[in-house]
């Protein structure tokens, strides 16, 4: 059965005369009239009741004619959804994402994209920056918000902050009154870290920092995210260094201090595959372009 049947058999059942559905088909009657019967030969039913002055719909006829029309429109629906698809207006995109994006740069570009794209399922998963990594191996996630430095061969990367440390401490801690310390006023303090296989450059800063400082820190704890860095930090269970926008995590039990001189650095930024050439991934980081510039 090709469409153009159908077409042919719309127009007769909407004519109920076969000269003028060919006339309204722009052909010659004839042709009309074999594949009408070739179509009714394919289904192994009578379409239409013929006589030489009328043309009916049996019964049949008209259940093909009501489930025709409604494919027909499935397909219409169906092309105008591909070719949203193809102008980026329709689809999914999986972003991953380690925890303390959200304190700053996601939740904008995510609500902006949202706005402007709201029929694409955007999709979040958080994760640390290796297991990104590993995702985008599989092709699990299509962009992710990694911290870098990232090496590899098979990503594109496009950097949206880098941002200077501070110390969190506890509230009635005493450097919580300053307005800024140094690294080697830390040489006392108890460490708690996120840990460095989940994100090994900032914990090799943080300590090279502090060995530039003249000491050793004493980590008292790794961890696995920075929320839960700032949460027992509040317990008073030790201070940290964290990215200055951790300061947007508003713990009634902590203070944030800057950091004087040579302070860590912490560089967070969007990543994707190279062989990548989806709509969506180019539209997500056009938005990340200009919320970031």
């Amino acid at each position: 059965m090709e469409l153009r049947q159908i077409e042919y058999f719309i127009a007769v059942a909407e004519e109920l005369h076969f000269g003028r559905a060919a006339m309204r088909l722009q052909m010659t009657q004839p042709p009309l009239s074999q594949q009408i019967l070739q179509l009714e030969k394919e289904l192994g039913v009578l379409l239409f009741e013929r006589s030489k002055r009328h043309v009916e719909l049996t019964p049949a006829g008209k259940v093909f004619l009501q489930e025709v029309r409604h494919a027909l429109n499935q397909l219409e629906r169906a092309k105008a959804a591909a070719q949203r698809a193809q102008m980026g207006m329709l689809g999914r995109l999986v972003l991953g994402f380690v925890g303390s994006a959200t304190f700053d740069i996601l939740p904008n570009l995510v609500r902006v994209f949202q706005e402007q794209y709201p029929n694409v399922d955007l999709v979040l998963h958080e994760m640390p920056t290796p297991m990104q990594l590993e995702a985008f191996r599989r092709k699990d996630i299509d962009i992710g918000f990694v911290r870098t430095p990232v090496v590899d061969r098979h990503l594109s990367l496009l950097s949206v902050r880098q941002e200077t440390c501070i110390v969190v401490v506890p509230k009635m801690h005493p450097l919580a009154q300053r307005s800024s310390v140094s690294m080697g006023d830390l040489r006392a303090e108890r460490f708690i870290l996120v840990e460095r296989e989940v994100w090994p450059s900032w914990y090799d800063d943080i300590l090279s920092k502090c060995r530039d400082a003249g000491f050793s820190p004493i980590i008292r704890q790794d961890v696995k995210e920075i929320q839960t860095v700032v949460g027992m930090v509040a317990a008073g269970l030790g201070i940290s260094i964290v990215p200055s926008s951790t300061a947007n995590i508003h713990a009634r039990d902590v203070a944030y201090v800057n950091i004087e001189g040579n302070a860590p650095l912490a560089d967070m930024s969007i990543a994707w595959r190279t062989d990548n050439n989806s709509v969506l991934v180019k539209q997500f980081l056009d938005i990340a372009v200009q919320l970031t510039t």
